[in-house]
């Protein structure tokens, strides 16, 4: 029979998990969708070759520039539930609230019980992952597949069962099937957090993760190795690479191009220094981009990436959780009494009382384990913050990539300063809350009720702090209750302006997907119904400029689209082969929605040779389609109006 204790652990993670679902779902229907990977689910679901290449057009010729694992999961959830920009997000929505017990789960054997708690709670309204969650992404699946791996690692460390190891490698493997070399930035933290925590020798320790080493490669390649055995003639296109492949895509696309800054994406914006930015309010401080690298960009008062977002709890998790790890590597260090203990099996089990030799056991247990986390979630917060700091195209959402570690430090580093032990944890605490408040001042261009809130529970946090170490103290505030109103009311003053953000972002439909392939609503209708009245038989639905310019009419039409350039106005298609297409009557119109000019031209799908020659010699019908502008739509030479 479980402990009450326990149960009112979970109880109180489950209220939690609640809150964190509502902040997910509210309003999900109304938060704008992403046509491009939208595009790709429509596509996989109209063929079992679709389905396992993540083809982008129903037509199968180019494919989306990433493993498909995520879309499997929204193609299910269409198929299931019906296609609508809803059930589009629920797999990210629901990703994102599983990760929450299951990060409690991971930091309640890392540390505590209350340092689980804490660490959902700051996960759970953490606003970058709040807005990830509900967006038409696939950040959040890889995020939540990251925190199922640490927590599986955790239970191969507190029991010994290579099988938990192998797991949590396994799962690590399917996090880069979703999101490849973003998830690589909790791998060297995990890694060492694993070697550190394994019990035996060092070899034997290195065989362990060897054999770990070898299921995660085989699990992470396996569907890029697939795409290499099947036949060259079924391949689609990966668009993003250079040479075709999935793994051009895969590893320089996603990973040397994307760091080094190379090949900006279609419709970005970049900071401007000097630039005058209205910032007057919340929604005109979200659409500043993101501001240019440097070691204090994840601290920023605007962009999409503000200090609101994430930097609060990243500096809150550094001024706490460093010095919470760092101390609990002392040997002296009691064990905890809400952590689970060692039962006779060696594993985590609070009904067994163990002997004394488990005791020792689990004592051992607990200090290989604290000193993993220690170095392992401290690598992996100082990889997050060196590389989102000087990474040169980043998004939001690529921050997924280590916000567990994050949370985790933050929940640790709170129940370590909650504690009534100590003056190093009072003057850690009360330093902390001080800089919280007036950097949450300085966020927030004024003071609003949040910041009012976050003002009086920090007071309230260090005055109560202070009095359960008075000499004299009565026994009552060196109990148990008033070690949870500390903590209690410092998650409070911490997470008041995240949790603000969350409610705004929600009020304003924020969205961290690219809106790649949208076109204006009026436009597509009016394009779509010109087309399916002309098209005579034909294969293609329209000729397109380019692939990333054509998501959303793929969304509604489900129409095979004629790629004639992919990204970065390579050329796919070339004339000649248009030509043929032309005379064989499989393609009648072409879409060509930009104009060439001289500005970055090797980069604009309009001055590709194809793009030309349809403007040189087809015959402009915007006009005929009831479309606003011209030269927009044109009938194609050689084919019959």
């Amino acid at each position: 029979m479980r402990k009450p204790g326990r149960a009112g652990e979970w109880a109180l993670v489950a209220a939690i998990t609640i809150a964190g679902a509502v902040l997910r779902l509210a309003a999900i229907g109304k938060v704008s969708p992403d046509p491009f990977y939208d595009a790709a689910v429509r596509s996989m679901g109209l063929s079992w070759h679709n389905f396992f290449f993540g083809a982008f057009e129903p037509g199968g010729s180019v494919s989306i520039d990433k493993p498909p694992l995520d879309l499997w999961l929204q193609v299910a959830s269409v198929k299931i539930l019906g296609f609508s920009s809803t059930t589009l997000k629920l797999p990210e929505v629901f990703a994102g609230i599983s990760s929450i017990p299951l990060l409690f789960a991971a930091v309640r054997r890392i540390w505590s019980a209350p340092a689980g708690i804490a660490a959902a709670l700051a996960l759970a309204v953490l606003p970058v992952e709040v807005i990830t969650s509900r967006s038409d992404t696939m950040d959040a699946v890889m995020m939540a597949l990251i925190v199922l791996a640490l927590l599986l690692i955790v239970l191969a460390i507190d029991t010994g069962r290579q099988a938990w190891l192998l797991a949590g490698a396994a799962v690590l493997g399917l996090a880069f099937n979703v999101k490849l070399l973003e998830s690589l930035v909790a791998l060297p933290g995990i890694a060492v957090l694993t070697y550190l925590g394994l019990g035996g020798t060092h070899p034997r320790r290195l065989a362990k993760m060897a054999l770990a080493g070898l299921v995660y490669v085989v699990v992470a390649l396996s569907w890029l190795t697939a795409t290499l055995i099947a036949p060259a003639h079924d391949r689609p296109y990966a668009i993003g690479s250079t040479n075709g492949s999935a793994w051009n895509a895969a590893f320089v696309f996603n990973g040397s191009d994307r760091i080094g800054g190379k090949s900006p994406e279609p419709s970005s914006t970049e900071y401007e220094p000097g630039h005058h930015y209205p910032v007057a309010t919340q929604s005109e401080r979200d659409h500043i981009p993101i501001v240019p690298p440097s070691p204090t960009r994840l601290l920023s008062r605007i962009g999409p990436l503000s200090g609101e977002r994430l930097g609060l709890e990243v500096l809150v998790a550094l001024l706490l959780g460093v010095p919470a790890l760092l101390w609990g590597l002392r040997r002296e260090n009691e064990p905890d009494p809400a952590r689970p203990r060692a039962g006779p099996s060696g594993g985590a089990d609070p009904d067994d009382a163990p002997g004394e030799a488990d005791g020792e056991a689990a004592l051992e247990r607990r200090i290989r384990m604290r000193r993993g986390a220690a170095a392992g979630l401290g690598l992996w917060m100082l990889t997050g913050i060196v590389l989102f700091s000087h990474m040169a195209r980043l998004h939001p959402r690529y921050v997924e990539g280590f916000t567990p570690a994050v949370a985790a430090m933050l929940g640790i580093g709170v129940a370590w300063a909650a504690s009534p032990r100590g003056r190093v944890r009072f003057a850690v605490l009360a330093g902390t809350l001080v800089v919280c408040v007036y950097y949450a001042e300085r966020l927030l261009y004024g003071r609003p009720a949040a910041w009012s809130i976050a003002l009086a529970s920090a007071i309230a946090a260090i005055v109560l702090s202070a009095a359960t170490r008075l000499p004299r103290a009565p026994s009552i505030l060196r109990s148990g209750p008033a070690t949870f109103a500390v903590g209690a009311l410092t998650l409070v003053a911490v997470l008041a302006i995240p949790l603000k953000a969350d409610v705004t972002a929600i009020n304003d439909h924020v969205t961290d997907a690219g809106y790649v392939g949208a076109l204006p609503s009026e436009e597509q209708s009016l394009v779509s119904a010109y087309l399916r009245a002309h098209q005579h038989g034909a294969r293609y639905e329209v000729a397109a400029e380019s692939a990333t310019q054509i998501g959303s009419l793929i969304v509604q039409d489900a129409r095979p689209v004629l790629v004639l350039t992919t990204y970065g106005a390579r050329v796919f298609t070339g004339v000649a082969k248009l030509q043929r297409l032309i005379a064989e009557g499989q393609v009648r119109y072409a879409f060509l929605n930009s104009f060439c000019t001289h500005h970055a031209a090797s980069l604009n799908p309009a001055c590709s040779a194809p793009a030309k020659w349809v403007r040189a010699h087809g015959s402009d019908v915007s006009a005929q389609a009831g479309l606003p502008h011209h030269k927009i739509l044109y009938l194609l030479p050689g084919a019959t109006p």
